[in-house]
């Protein structure tokens, strides 16, 4: 009997199948996840190379959308629909009262009497004074040696123990238009003091991300002709302002055999300047070499009259705990 209960044993073992190999749950399955997931990884070399994967599979999508895209409307032609436009910060900016449109009348008549219009209208000349603070480090010397060598009418005088008060009025006795004041923090440049002779106005602007020449990749040498100047995307009323005094700092003349440019390029209020030397490789291509200096400015006060910190009147003044509130409100 127990060799016959032993076989039966057996038999009951060897009858009954087990699940087959299609019907048993994929082990993504019975851990919670079917496509790729960093949430249920717990070492960090395997969430790393997870996240790597995600985003290589997200781009080649990506790229397959835009290449699907690009061949329907090659297809349709002029039936196909018009491209959707990205939604950026930029795009979404608060409405401005002050916003100029293209083609107003009444701000083109401003700008042919303000106290810039000399200099766009090639009738003035500008004389421009570039110094530091009373004690000047080396590293600001060497962006005053490129910003010299940017603005061709303009000249190095070293400051020594003289306020601004008084360098502003020794310089308009010596008729210089403008006077260009570096100032420094931790021996490294901060701020940008721009003062219009004899009556203003003034600007004071924070001084960011400085590269000098050397700090350049494949950096070209500059010239001494006249640059053009590009005053690009100043919207509002404030804008134009701060731009066309940025631009007086350059004679409107500009020698194209230089192929120089300098270009002031605002967006979201960072004022970024650069300079560049231009080739025409044939009548599509155009090629570009950076001269330098590379730095971004932002706009802190903007003042009426020539520099008066006690009894200056000011016409904007940034206060961060009222106007940087919201990041899609922007005052160029």
């Amino acid at each position: 009997m127990s060799e016959l209960d032993g076989d039966s044993d057996e038999a009951e073992m060897v009858e009954r199948p087990g699940p087959s190999l299609a019907a048993r749950p994929s082990l993504s399955a019975t851990m919670g996840y079917h496509k790729l997931s960093i949430n249920n990884r717990k070492c960090k070399i395997v969430k790393r190379d997870t996240f790597t994967k995600m985003k290589h599979e997200k781009a080649k999508e990506k790229k397959k959308r835009r290449k699907t895209a690009a061949e329907m409307r090659e297809a349709l032609g002029d039936a196909a629909p018009p491209k959707p436009v990205p939604h950026t910060t930029e795009s979404l900016r608060a409405p401005d009262v002050t916003a100029v449109e293209e083609g107003d009348e009444e701000v083109a008549a401003d700008a042919q009497n303000d106290e810039f219009a000399g200099y766009f209208d090639c009738q003035t000349t500008p004389k421009i004074l570039i110094t530091t603070n009373k004690k000047s480090s080396l590293e600001t010397r060497k962006l005053l040696d490129e910003l010299v060598n940017m603005m061709p009418n303009s000249e190095y005088i070293k400051r020594g123990k003289v306020d601004m008060k008084q360098l502003v009025k020794e310089s308009v006795d010596k008729e210089y238009t403008h006077v260009v004041v570096i100032n420094e923090d931790m021996k490294k440049p901060n701020s940008v003091v721009v003062c219009h002779l004899p009556e203003g106005p003034t600007a004071t602007f924070r001084l960011t991300s400085v590269k000098l020449k050397k700090q350049l990749k494949r950096h070209g040498n500059a010239t001494r002709h006249r640059p053009e100047v590009i005053l690009n995307n100043f919207k509002t009323r404030l804008g134009h302002s701060v731009g066309r005094m940025l631009g007086s700092l350059f004679h409107m003349d500009p020698e194209f055999k230089g192929r120089n440019v300098v270009t002031f390029h605002n967006q979201r209020d960072f004022i970024f300047l650069r300079r560049h030397r231009y080739i025409f490789k044939n009548s599509a291509r155009v090629g570009l070499q950076e001269l330098g200096p590379r730095l971004t400015l932002k706009l802190r006060r903007f003042q009426t009259g020539t520099f008066d910190t006690t009894g200056g009147e000011y016409e904007w003044y940034h206060n961060h705990k009222t106007m940087d509130v919201s990041r899609r409100t922007f005052f160029l």
